[in-house]
């Protein structure tokens, strides 16, 4: 399952209910992978990793990130002036996702739609990550041990860049640190990621959708069967 909280707290809450629902579902609460929407900006050191993400800022078009983030929040947010306070917006959407943002910088100051536009140049609505490798690891770690989450699904500002910086820095300290794989089972995705089996459990509504499942809207080809007169003919298809 994939997320876009921007706070720990909100990251926290996110996963607790999800973990519940999967419960009272009668599944494993851990059943499930969540990965939650994560940009790193990372360097050979925390000077070099906060001047890249400078660099990329100095790129950033306040115009295309307000049309980005409108689609994520469903308003038009081009309907309001840049300098407009997020107080004056009539739409609960962004209010609701604005007080997460402000609680991710939490310096007190009131939002406008430019905080909106300047937060969603690189990374959209999750967290922005910035520091030497160490110091991401740090904080990654940190996340999933206070909201419990899974992993983090990565965000790009650039593309290879972004992950092969962090392959090149964040990775290696991960992985010294026992939090990163080094090595995969053979098998599918979802053997490598939950480790029960190339397929769905049978307690997964999924399966219920197999062929031949109870759910399943495959209708059976029709097969060929003797006539009487020696040829084959077809014999009636049955649906499940």
């Amino acid at each position: 399952m994939f997320t876009a909280a921007p706070t720990k707290e909100l990251l926290r809450q996110t996963v607790t209910t999800i973990r519940r629902e999967l419960e009272l579902a009668g599944r494993d609460p851990y059943s499930a992978k969540i990965f939650n929407l994560t940009t790193v900006v990372t360097g050979e050191n925390s000077e070099a990793a906060h001047a890249k993400h400078a660099e990329l800022l100095s790129y950033g078009s306040a115009e295309g990130a307000l049309v980005f983030m409108s689609g994520w929040m469903g308003v038009d947010l081009a309907r309001y002036g840049l300098d407009e306070p997020i107080g004056n917006v009539d739409s609960n959407a962004i209010l609701s996702a604005v007080a997460a943002f402000q609680a991710a910088t939490a310096d007190g100051r009131e939002w406008k739609v430019r905080d909106i536009a300047e937060w969603g140049e690189i990374g959209g609505m999750g967290p922005r990550v910035v520091g030497s490798g160490t110091e991401v690891a740090d904080i990654l770690q940190e996340w999933v041990e206070e909201t419990d989450v899974d992993g983090f699904n990565l965000a790009y500002a650039i593309t290879p860049g972004t992950f092969e910086d962090f392959i090149e820095y964040v990775v290696p300290v991960l992985t010294a640190r026992g939090a990163y794989q080094s090595s995969y089972t053979p098998g599918t995705l979802r053997h490598k990621l939950l480790g029960h089996g190339d397929r769905l459990p049978e307690e997964h509504r999924g399966a219920k959708y197999r062929i031949g499942g109870p759910l399943s809207t495959i209708i059976d080809r029709p097969s060929t069967v003797p006539s009487s007169s020696g040829s084959t003919a077809p014999a009636p298809a049955s649906g499940r």
